[in-house]
């Protein structure tokens, strides 16, 4: 069986020899507070951070266990190692040394005073550690040590040279003559595809993405992103000479489908036979179980020459070197996402780095574009374009949405208490939980989307039980706890079991209408973390359908691997998903794991409903607290 799309599996053959063999693979950014252990062996600093809640066990036994290979004993640099190391598990890439004292409470972390622990001071602590055995002082110092100093910031020397290979290819792909394009038939098809004013974004990403080797399409929902990469498509393929081959790529299968879904709706028949299904990026890339190492990588190139990949803001800095290993430095690369959303749930957030990094203006593409009779000011930078005018997602949610990633606290409460009827607000008594009154119209939701799931579900129609699987969600930002997943799968299979909508007591695990969450790779299936299916009665017997963009796909229980019943999910389970409607519950206003992204994200996987389920200083502090990543990707692009 796979391991899961968000692990890393396997040690990397490139980390040098004195790196930590248990160096921490970034599990979920995202994890409770609660799951922070004290290690009874750390002493001195690491003890005292680790006491305090700022540093894990984990992240303790890494640094004893580098220090004691490296023979290096001051406390300080340790210290520095711990904290590099837990901002990995965090989501971040490296750790300022200097600002780190003010920085260092982030999503996950336990609530404390970190202005009374025993800080080193800023400049002799960076001294320390350059002047023992396990860091490497710049970018040009020589390999083979754990650590990596680079502009004040600390890395992982895996991670730094992930980061420096990203930057590295983008730059050199950069600097590469653009890719040929028949001006005629690219002005004649902009003009044929997007006639209307409101367009002019779309026109201006498709002309990019013709002219330039990388593009970044950034955009809300809503923005008409996908119908862009099919036009892009389009026009691509109406270019003098052979059609280019084409992959469509996401993270995870649930993402990879939608894509599928579509843009195959946006294309017309001739192209959308060829091209190949979406694929997860693992699946693009040939992943080898059981390893870091995949089929495509520098030495054996992907063999398109168009790769568009969706929803970038879930790929990973990891992720993203290996992909752009793996992508011949001709084939044009269009990468799509939304970089208010959540970041990937493991280190990095590269499409955010490179849709706010600074750059210069490109001459030639600023010529060309002008050339086609499109804006160049302000001018295309770093190839990035983003989409502003939203198309299907509008009214209040999209207010509020708005409001959310503009760190808008005083709207997005107004908003929410207006009363519109695309926007609801279940707000708590002060002293207790929420009454069954305020849970009316959740149950209702639960239970008219869970009625015309299961009645197509004994019917066998998997397409009618795919869509009702789709009609309403209960999102969390928690997994367990009175506002987490676990309490609401229980709340939502005691409403369904009260309407006779759930398994019949001799059922056992595999009923009709049991909807179900794949949490493992199952390439033999075809199966990806995160894709969801329901179960159907069938002639033959039992089979789950999942969404594959096309028919569905019917599959055996006994065929399947690790699945969970999924009435309600973490919202990063959700990203890559819409529904109808959904409710989003929020833990309280002083939950480390409530952020402006997590809130956004949850917001905008709805259709035509959302409904917060939580207290106004919730939305408040979610709204008013932006996650920060460390990286120095966006730095360094700049330059």
């Amino acid at each position: 069986m796979a391991a899961p799309s968000t692990a890393r599996p396997g040690p990397d053959p490139a980390t040098p020899a004195t790196a930590p063999a248990t160096a921490p693979v970034a599990p979920h950014a995202l994890a409770d507070p609660a799951d922070v252990r004290v290690s009874r062996a750390a002493t001195g600093l690491l003890g005292a951070f680790n006491t305090a809640g700022v540093l894990d066990a984990s992240d303790v036994q890494v640094a004893a266990r580098v220090g004691g290979l490296g023979g290096e004993a001051d406390e300080r640099v340790l210290l520095a190692v711990a904290l590099a190391v837990r901002a990995v598990r965090l989501g971040s890439v490296c750790v300022d040394l200097a600002a780190v004292d003010r920085t260092v409470l982030g999503e996950g972390d336990e609530l404390v005073d970190v202005s009374a622990l025993p800080w080193p001071e800023p400049r002799a602590w960076l001294a320390a550690c350059v002047a023992g055995p396990l860091v490497a002082d710049g970018e040009h110092a020589p390999p083979g040590r754990p650590l990596r100093l680079v502009d004040g910031l600390l890395y992982l020397d895996r991670y730094w040279r992930e980061e420096e290979s990203v930057r590295r290819s983008l730059t050199e792909r950069a600097a590469l003559p653009p890719p040929a394009a028949d001006a005629d038939a690219l002005r004649a098809g902009l003009r044929e595809l997007f006639p209307g004013a409101e367009s002019a974004g779309q026109r201006l990403a498709v002309a990019v993405g013709a002219l330039r080797r990388v593009t970044v399409l950034a955009g809300g929902p809503g923005t008409g992103k996908t119908t862009t990469v099919a036009r892009l498509l389009q026009v691509l393929h109406d270019q003098p000479g052979p059609a280019p081959r084409v992959a469509l790529a996401a993270p995870t299968g649930k993402a990879a489908a939608r894509l599928q879904e579509a843009v195959a709706e946006e294309l017309p028949a001739e192209l959308r036979a060829r091209i190949p299904e979406a694929a997860t990026l693992h699946r693009l890339l040939g992943w080898r179980p059981g390893t870091r190492r995949f089929r495509y990588d520098r030495t054996q190139r992907l063999p398109f020459d168009v790769v568009v990949v969706d929803e970038t803001s879930m790929v990973s800095l990891t992720m993203m070197a290996r992909l752009l290993d793996a992508v011949r430095a001709d084939t044009r690369l269009v990468l799509v996402g939304d970089p208010d959303q959540l970041a990937s749930v493991e280190a990095g957030a590269v499409l955010g780095d490179l849709a706010r990094a600074a750059g210069r203006p490109e001459p030639a593409l600023q010529a060309a574009l002008g050339g086609l009779g499109l804006p160049t000011a302000p001018p295309v930078v770093n190839g990035v374009v983003t989409l502003e005018h939203v198309w299907r997602f509008g009214g209040a949610i999209a207010r509020f949405a708005r409001a959310v990633r503009d760190g808008d606290a005083d709207t997005a409460v107004e908003l929410l208490r207006a009363g519109h009827d695309d926007l609801g607000f279940v707000e708590p008594t002060p002293d207790g939980p929420l009454p069954p009154e305020l849970l009316a119209g959740v149950r209702a939701d639960v239970v008219g989307a869970g009625r015309a799931l299961t009645d197509a579900a004994r019917a066998g129609d998997a397409a009618g039980a795919l869509a009702a699987l789709e009609v309403h969600r209960v999102l969390c930002g928690h997994r367990r706890g009175p506002f987490g997943v676990t309490r609401w799968t229980a709340d939502v299979e005691r409403w369904l079991g009260e309407r006779r909508l759930g398994p019949d007591r001799d059922a056992g695990p595999w009923y009709p209408g049991r909807p179900v969450l794949v949490t493992e790779n199952d390439y033999d299936a075809g199966l990806f973390n995160g894709d969801t299916g329901v179960v159907l009665a069938r002639p033959e017997g039992l089979r789950v359908a999942f969404a594959r963009g096309g028919p569905p796909s019917l599959h055996p229980p006994s065929r399947l691997g690790e699945v969970a019943t999924v009435h309600a999910m973490t919202v990063h389970r959700g990203q890559g998903s819409q529904f109808r409607r959904v409710t989003v519950v929020l833990p309280p206003a002083e939950s480390p794991l409530l952020t402006r992204e997590l809130l956004y994200t949850a917001v905008t996987r709805a259709r035509e409903f959302v409904r917060v389920v939580g207290a106004a200083d919730a939305v408040r502090a979610a709204v008013q607290r932006p996650v920060g990543r460390a990286s120095g990707l966006r730095h360094r692009l700049a330059r």
